[in-house]
């Protein structure tokens, strides 16, 4: 797996469930895989020698990121190196341009767009949708990074001409009026066989998915099937292999719209870990080393992932001691700690809660990540009381 993230590292654990080795390209020896596989291979997902020397043996390659260059990729797929999702699918993550062009060309319903080479194409597309635009980088861009919601012309122009004058690409969307955002996530494998897993709904605040509610509240039977199916025909028109996270949005007259495409395992699935009969980690797993896939149906009627996000201010109390205080209130939590180091902002966790009220399980779920970041109960809560 190229990236010693956590998504690696979650994977490594599911590896050993099914008797798998995962080898882990990695930045460095303290990332969060590379902490706990023993197979590491130190270096750069830029550095094609490095792609080489984590691809020697191994019976494929996937990948916890988008960023290894595709030219890379195809350079190791004519060295006899199986790589899954393959590149010829894999840009459609990579490339935001790319993949927008696609989806349009397949019929997969997206927001307006163009691609933006000069203020002047700017100022055409905002005039063409008379309404608040978007600026995204066309590569590169996650958890937020990359993407303006611009208040007004000038503020997306500015945006612009920044952008161009770093030779970075971008593009343009129209702001969608939107309900709320949903994910959609599927497997693929080799032969064909692919799957869903219930629709979820996703809360993101400052870019970064915050919380994720399985199966989404409020959502109809036939717009849940439609968000099913259309995950689903992009995987296959695509050609993926693996998990493919498609983000969407729900407009406020009902529609669905694709936003993103992630072809990992991705922030909307942890949730499967505790409460899918098969979680994303070893479902990717089972795709990519082409066995049969696992059955994705939910094991309790409410499923709840809240991010453990870094506090503004990172508490005295260790981290231990605060597992100790959340187990010792809320023995039902499932907590995935991720060994990164905490700072502001930063996912460093999630923790998953299960039961039959959404909307208890969601609070308990959101009180026991914001004790875990800050050391705060948010109801008041002395723990040695």
């Amino acid at each position: 797996m190229i990236g010693g993230g956590q998504l690696a590292r979650m994977t490594h654990q599911a590896a050993i469930a099914l008797g798998q080795t995962l080898r882990v390209l990695a930045a460095a020896p303290d990332d969060p895989a590379a902490q706990v596989t023993a197979d590491v291979v130190i270096g750069a997902h830029t550095d094609l020698d490095a792609l080489r020397r984590a691809a020697a043996g191994a019976t494929v390659m996937t990948f916890d990121h988008e960023h290894v260059p595709t030219e890379h990729l195809e350079r190791l797929v004519t060295e006899g190196v199986t790589v899954s999702p393959p590149p010829q699918a894999l840009v459609h993550a990579q490339d935001k341009l790319v993949m927008r062009r696609r989806l349009h060309a397949l019929g997969a319903p997206v927001p307006r767009f163009a691609a933006i080479s000069s203020v002047a194409d700017l100022e055409a597309f905002a005039a063409l949708i008379d309404g608040p635009v978007v600026i995204k980088t066309v590569r590169g861009g996650y958890d937020g990074k990359g993407v303006t919601l611009a208040d007004d012309l000038a503020q997306a122009r500015a945006v612009v001409e920044r952008n161009l004058a770093d030779k970075v690409a971008v593009l343009a969307e129209e702001r969608v009026a939107m309900r709320r955002e949903l994910a959609a996530l599927v497997a693929r494998s080799p032969f064909g066989q692919a799957a869903a897993w219930p629709v979820v709904e996703t809360v993101q605040r400052d870019g970064i998915c915050v919380e994720a509610y399985a199966p989404a509240p409020g959502l109809s039977d036939e717009l849940a099937a439609t968000a099913q199916e259309l995950a689903l025909r992009v995987a296959d028109d695509l050609g993926v292999v693996g998990v493919l996270a498609v983000e969407l949005f729900e407009t406020t007259t009902g529609e669905l719209l694709v936003n993103e495409l992630a072809m990992r395992p991705h922030n909307s699935g942890h949730w499967t870990m505790d409460g899918a009969v098969t979680s994303q980690f070893e479902q990717h797993l089972r795709a990519v080393l082409d066995y049969p896939l696992g059955e994705t149906s939910a094991i309790a009627p409410a499923v709840v992932m809240a991010n453990v996000i870094g506090a503004p201010q990172i508490p005295a109390m260790s981290m231990d001691e605060r597992v100790h205080h959340l187990f010792a209130r809320m023995p039902e939590a499932k907590v995935h700690l991720y060994s990164k180091g905490e700072r502001p902002g930063r996912k460093i966790g999630h923790v998953n809660m299960l039961g039959s009220d959404m909307a208890a399980v969601r609070e308990r779920a959101v009180r026991a990540a914001h004790w875990l970041s800050h050391a705060q109960w948010t109801d008041g809560w002395d723990e040695h009381r």
